[in-house]
């Protein structure tokens, strides 16, 4: 375990955790990060960073040069942006705009590596260069294909890139990592019956009933992954959204329904497979129902690829920062989406999943309410980007 290095952040902690309060108490969503963006440049000017701004509308790029010779380039990424929760922590530094809050820890993520720039600034021992990239939109409004479209590994050259996000249900001080797949990808669908409506007492005769075709469309649904996905393989549907009808005329029946919801799978076939299973029973009990169906299925996303050597050095990172005991190599995949998938599809790299748990229990789910970002994680996530930059790019190991 590195005592030092957490204890010489520690003392930066009531710093950085007034930085990720200002931030929490200014949510901004995605494609918005204005002052978000502006605080991060300027925080990274203050501390002797190359900055550019504007890399995919509101990314930042920090850049900083070890005073040690060599030639290697690594990129470290934090998401910035915010989510649609109206806050309900009760915090002094709650949100104050109305109907958003950081309700996943961008703020945290931010001010994280925020510390490890500050930090390696000012022990600048390593050979190469550093890009810090703070992203906006990670929450599904294409904050990562942004970047990326703006040329940011043309602009901003590594040999690798990293990735990290807290976990409320991990102990504080633990890793969690795994190479391979790892994260899913989060795709949604929304199903349209149309057929032909009436009344539901005098006339049902006469409909074609999208009501009972859409409840045996979802009861159909449960055999895609159970029949259709091989059983080594992972893979889930759900329906979060059905609408239809008006409980203003309960003795009409509606002549269009929609169902929609999400689906996570790991592997291109398992996508596949899914799609277009989705689609052919949609169309064929519509079909039997004398109805039609239109599916829009949308992929959200990519699945999340650790490669297996920067994985291992991951790992290794944060074994050098808490010890191997607080370092789960193998991981189960965890059918969370995360855009940070597409810049491993351009660049080598590793995402890791960091505990923030207040006395290594459970806090409050991400996505939700009550969630707040734990400000003792933050010794924690800063320390593993200084000891995974040392790793990459040589320097002391204290």
């Amino acid at each position: 375990m590195n005592d030092s290095l957490l204890n010489s952040l520690r003392a930066m902690q009531p710093e950085l955790a007034s930085i990720r309060q200002d931030i929490h108490a200014h949510p901004e969503i995605g494609m918005e990060e204005e002052r978000t963006a502006a605080l991060v440049a300027d925080r990274l000017r203050a501390w002797g960073l190359e900055v550019t701004e504007g890399v995919g509308r509101h990314g930042v790029v920090g850049t900083l040069k070890g005073r040690l010779p060599g030639q290697h380039a690594i990129g470290l990424r934090a998401d910035m942006d915010a989510l649609m929760i109206t806050e309900a922590t009760g915090k002094p530094y709650a949100s104050t705009n109305p109907g958003l809050m950081h309700a996943c820890g961008h703020d945290g993520h931010t001010t994280m590596l925020l510390g490890a720039a500050k930090y390696l600034a000012g022990n600048r021992d390593f050979g190469g260069t550093v890009q810090f990239i703070f992203q906006p939109a990670e929450e599904g409004r294409g904050g990562a294909k942004a970047m990326l479209a703006d040329g940011l590994f043309e602009r901003f050259p590594v040999d690798a890139v990293y990735g990290l996000h807290n976990m409320p249900e991990m102990p504080l001080g633990r890793f969690a990592i795994r190479p391979g797949p790892f994260m899913a990808a989060p795709d949604r669908w929304v199903v349209t019956f149309r057929g032909t409506g009436g009344h539901g007492g005098a006339a049902a005769h006469l409909s074609t009933d999208v009501t009972v075709l859409q409840a045996q469309f979802i009861m159909a649904l449960q055999t895609v992954v159970s029949r259709n996905v091989a059983a080594v393989d992972s893979a889930v549907i759900s329906v979060g959204a059905i609408a239809g009808g008006s409980f203003g005329s309960t003795n009409v029946m509606p002549a269009e329904m929609r169902v929609g919801g999400t689906a996570r799978s790991f592997t291109p076939a398992v996508r596949d497979t899914i799609e277009r299973r989705m689609t052919e029973l949609a169309q064929g009990l519509a079909a039997s129902f004398g109805c039609t169906a239109e599916v829009e299925y949308r992929r959200n996303g990519t699945p999340l690829v650790n490669h297996a050597e920067h994985t291992a050095l991951a790992a290794g990172a944060a074994a050098a920062l808490v010890g191997a005991e607080m370092v789960q190599a193998d991981a189960p995949p965890v059918t969370g989406g995360e855009d940070f998938a597409y810049m491993l599809e351009q660049r080598p790299g590793a995402f890791i999943f960091m505990g923030q748990g207040a006395g290594g229990a459970t806090s409050e789910g991400l996505h939700t309410p009550t969630y707040d970002f734990n400000d003792d994680a933050i010794p924690y996530g800063a320390g593993y980007w200084v000891s995974l930059v040392r790793q990459e790019l040589g320097g002391r190991k204290d």
